[in-house]
C-alpha cells in the first residue's frame, strides 16, 4: 500500500483509509463480525489508517474500532482518526465545538477507542453558535496535553477554516469529494495547497452510487440515510444511474472496476492525500484498497470528465438530516 505524509504532519500514511460510519448503525444495521473483519483484512492490505468519529453511533464505531484494530496491534503501528462537535439534543443531533463538549468528546472517544492518545481528531462539522476562538483554544490544550496529536476539521469551509486559524492549528481537512461533488475543487482545495493542510477526503464511492450496482429503482431501508435523500430518488437518481452506467464501460476498457476507477479519481486531484473507504464486509476492501496504486493518465481523467458533463450534482448528508 502506498504511503504519503499527511499534510505538514509527521504523520506517513496510508493513500486508503478505513472509514467506519457504516458502523455506527446510520447506513441500517451494522454486522458487527462482519466489521471486525473488515478491520483486520484492512490491517492484512496495508492499510494503517482509520477513520471513526464520536457520532457515528455515539461510541458504537469507536468501541468497535478500537477492539477490533488494537487487539494484537501495536498501536504506534496505527493512526486513528476521529472527530467530535456534535451532541444529541433529545433525538435531534446538534453541533456543539464548544471547550466543554468538545473536552468531553475527547475523553469520551480515548475511553470507548481504548486508547490513551488519538493521533487525528477533527471538528466533525462548523459551529455557527460557537467562537471559533474557543474551539481553537480548546484544541490547542488536547494537544498540549498529548490528548490528540494533531488536530483538524470536516466539512469546513475556506472562510470557516481561515477563522479557526487566526486562533491554534487547522492541519487536515476532511471534506466530502467524489465524482458528483466537487465544489470544494474550487477553492477549499487551494487553500489546503497553500497551507499545506493534509486532506482525507470521504465519500469517493459517491455513498454507494459509484458501487455501479444501483438503479433508478434503487429504495433503501428507513433507518438508512439514504432514504431520507433527494440525492438517492427520482430524476437524480435516473439522470446519475446513467452516468455511473457509461462510467462502468469506461472502466472495462481500463482493466478496472467502477469501484476502483472511483477511487483512484479523488486520488488524481494533487491536493488529495487520502480516500476514505468503507466496507460492509472485508472482500470489499479487495477492489478500492488497491485503487491507491492505480494512477489516471491525462486522458483517462479527460474521458471521465467527458462523461461527468451529465452528471447531477450530489449534495450529501449533514447532521440535522441523520
Amino acid at each position: 500500500m502506498r504511503q504519503v505524509r499527511l499534510g505538514q504532519t509527521d504523520l506517513q500514511v496510508s493513500a486508503i483509509a478505513l472509514g467506519t460510519w457504516a458502523f455506527g448503525g446510520d447506513w441500517g444495521v451494522a454486522d458487527v463480525d462482519d466489521a471486525r473483519q473488515s478491520i483486520r483484512h484492512a490491517l492484512d492490505l496495508g492499510i494503517n489508517l482509520f477513520d471513526t468519529a464520536q457520532g457515528y453511533g455515539f461510541g458504537v464505531a469507536e468501541r468497535l474500532l478500537g477492539e477490533a484494530l488494537l487487539a494484537g496491534t501495536n498501536r504506534a503501528d496505527v493512526f486513528i482518526a476521529t472527530k467530535g462537535g456534535l451532541r444529541m439534543d433529545g433525538d435531534r443531533v446538534v453541533r456543539d465545538a464548544s471547550r466543554q463538549w468538545l473536552r468531553a468528546g475527547v475523553e469520551d472517544s480515548l475511553r470507548a477507542l481504548g486508547t490513551d492518545y488519538i493521533d487525528i481528531y477533527q471538528v466533525h462539522w462548523p459551529d455557527p453558535h460557537t467562537r471559533p476562538e474557543e474551539t481553537a483554544e480548546a484544541l490547542e490544550e488536547l494537544v498540549r496535553e498529548g490528548k490528540i496529536r494533531h488536530a483538524g476539521v470536516s466539512n469546513y469551509d475556506v472562510v470557516e477554516m481561515r477563522q479557526l486559524g487566526r486562533f491554534g492549528r487547522v492541519e487536515t481537512l476532511q471534506p466530502p469529494y467524489h465524482m458528483f461533488r466537487r465544489e470544494i475543487e474550487e477553492t477549499i482545495l487551494p487553500h489546503t495547497v497553500e497551507h499545506d493542510m493534509g486532506v482525507l477526503v470521504y465519500g469517493p464511492m459517491a455513498h454507494g452510487l459509484l458501487s455501479g450496482r444501483m438503479t433508478d429503482s434503487t429504495t433503501f431501508d428507513s433507518d438508512d440515510w439514504r432514504s431520507k435523500s433527494s440525492d438517492f430518488t427520482g430524476e437524480t437518481l435516473r439522470k446519475n444511474v446513467a452516468v455511473v452506467e457509461r462510467l462502468k464501460g469506461l472502466a472495462d476498457e481500463m482493466d478496472l472496476s467502477l469501484p476502483q476507477l472511483a477511487v483512484a479519481w479523488t486520488l488524481a486531484h494533487p491536493a488529495v492525500q487520502v480516500a476514505i473507504v468503507g466496507a460492509h464486509r472485508a472482500a470489499q476492501l479487495d477492489e478500492t484498497a488497491s485503487a491507491g496504486d492505480v494512477e489516471l493518465s491525462t486522458t483517462d481523467l479527460k474521458q471521465i470528465e467527458t462523461i461527468l458533463t451529465d452528471a447531477v450534482p450530489l449534495r450529501g448528508p449533514h447532521p440535522e438530516g441523520m
